[in-house]
């Protein structure tokens, strides 16, 4: 009886442990079929996703095994052929060509550069109606998991919407290059505005100083006329004698070297003024000549301090000859900016006050200005350059002064940066390629 038992509960026991593993087993296929579900439905969404980004997509798109069978191509490949895109699965893509050379060229991408990315391939295909359509194809191979050749993914478009894509392009670079031209010269006419005043005080002097010699020799022209007059109407010596004193015919003469060297000074002086002006406001772009940095500076600081009404020292000093290849307008345009920005910066210090050095250092022409203002907030140092940053009052400035002046430099080959100087003040850094030769 008591086998028996046993026997009963040992049995018992095992189908128990049956039952279990029956469980378990039952418990991971409903986990095994959740997940797989679960896989299956992102498989669905990637393949929607795919479907929908093929189909978005404007750009033709053809992919091909290593025989050179078409496997899949796009909505836009088949709208463009006017073709059923089911029809072209399985189809050699020779059959996509319209003519010998582009098979040919075809064929060599898919047995000759088979692995290599090819760019920019020109190729004719053959529309349903049979015209044959350019379009520009990129190659690009397509591999495994395991890094083995599977074919080859083809994309492209037309080449007239390459062509207009390009013209666009090219009419934007157009247009960019020329607002650019017409920014750096409304700024030239904005430093110009600013400095009317001084430019019309300048004038002033010599134009003054030629109107008094001409009234005077005008004068003297009538005088000169009477004495002839006289001699050549018979007057007697004695009559032509006293005439002479009468008229200070002898002080006259000796007058009139300087009042006509002076009125030829003033002219001159005029026509430097004048000319000037012409070059720093004519539109050079082009114009690449060896200039003084001496010259171009120092013409640039007379024109900013006739302009200013209080009292602006600028003390200049250069280690020697500094030449450099560029325009000579567009580098004083520059460094107008930079001595008016010293003399804005400098407002309300007792003696204003800006120092320019200038020396050679590894081939290039280095040039400091070191203004005695309150120095630059370090939360705008990285900001200057920036179109259109300014912290003046409105009316006061465009915000482009810098920015410009930061792309002429460029353009020039050189650098301009700006820092603090450890004494206080602010301090800007040029450098620009000294000329050869």
């Amino acid at each position: 009886m008591l086998a028996a038992a046993s026997a009963a509960a040992a049995e018992d026991g095992i189908w128990l442990d049956v039952i279990r593993k029956m469980d378990e087993v039952y418990n991971d296929l409903l986990q095994y079929e959740v997940s797989l579900e679960e896989k299956n439905a992102a498989l669905e969404d990637s393949q929607q996703f795919i479907s929908s980004v093929l189909t978005s997509m404007s750009d033709l798109l053809i992919v091909c095994n290593r025989a050179g069978l078409i496997e899949s191509v796009n909505l836009a490949l088949a709208s463009l052929l006017g073709v059923d895109e089911q029809l072209l699965h399985g189809r050699p893509i020779f059959d996509l060509f319209a003519d010998d050379d582009s098979r040919q060229n075809a064929g060599r991408l898919l047995v000759e550069q088979i692995g290599q990315s090819v760019a920019d391939g020109e190729f004719l295909l053959k529309a349903a109606n049979g015209g044959a359509i350019p379009v520009s194809l990129n190659c690009t191979p397509r591999y495994s998991g395991v890094g083995k050749l599977l074919g080859l993914v083809i994309t492209g478009r037309p080449v007239g919407e390459l062509k207009r894509a390009y013209q666009a392009l090219r009419k934007a670079h157009e247009d960019l290059k020329t607002t650019k031209h017409q920014l750096i010269h409304s700024e030239k006419m904005a430093s110009l505005g600013r400095l009317v005043a001084g430019v019309a005080h300048e004038l002033n002097n010599p134009i003054s100083f030629v109107y008094g010699n001409a009234i005077a020799l005008k004068r003297y022209a009538e005088r000169f006329g009477r004495y002839m007059s006289a001699i050549h109407g018979g007057a007697t010596r004695e009559e032509c004698s006293a005439l002479r004193e009468e008229l200070r015919i002898d002080r006259m003469l000796k007058d009139l070297p300087s009042l006509i060297d002076g009125t030829l000074e003033g002219a001159e002086r005029t026509r430097d003024i004048v000319d000037a002006l012409k070059r720093f406001s004519a539109t050079d772009r082009d114009e690449r000549q060896e200039c003084d940095l001496h010259e171009i500076i120092e013409r640039a600081v007379n024109w900013v301090q006739k302009g200013i009404a209080n009292q602006f020292l600028v003390e200049i000093r250069f280690d020697g000859t500094l030449r450099t290849l560029g325009s000579s307008g567009q580098l004083q345009q520059v460094v107008m900016n930079l001595v008016q920005n010293a003399a804005d910066a400098t407002e309300g210090v007792p003696e204003r006050s800006l120092e320019i050095s200038g020396r050679a250092l590894d081939g290039e022409a280095v040039i400091e200005f070191h203004d005695n203002g309150p120095g630059i907030p370090t939360a705008n140092l990285g900001k200057l350059f920036e179109p259109f940053f300014s912290t003046k009052p409105v009316g006061r400035g465009t915000g482009l002064g810098l920015a410009i002046s930061y792309g002429i430099v460029e353009r020039h080959g050189g650098t301009l940066t700006v820092e603090n100087h450890p004494s206080g003040g602010g301090l800007f850094r040029l450098s620009l390629p000294l000329a050869t030769g």
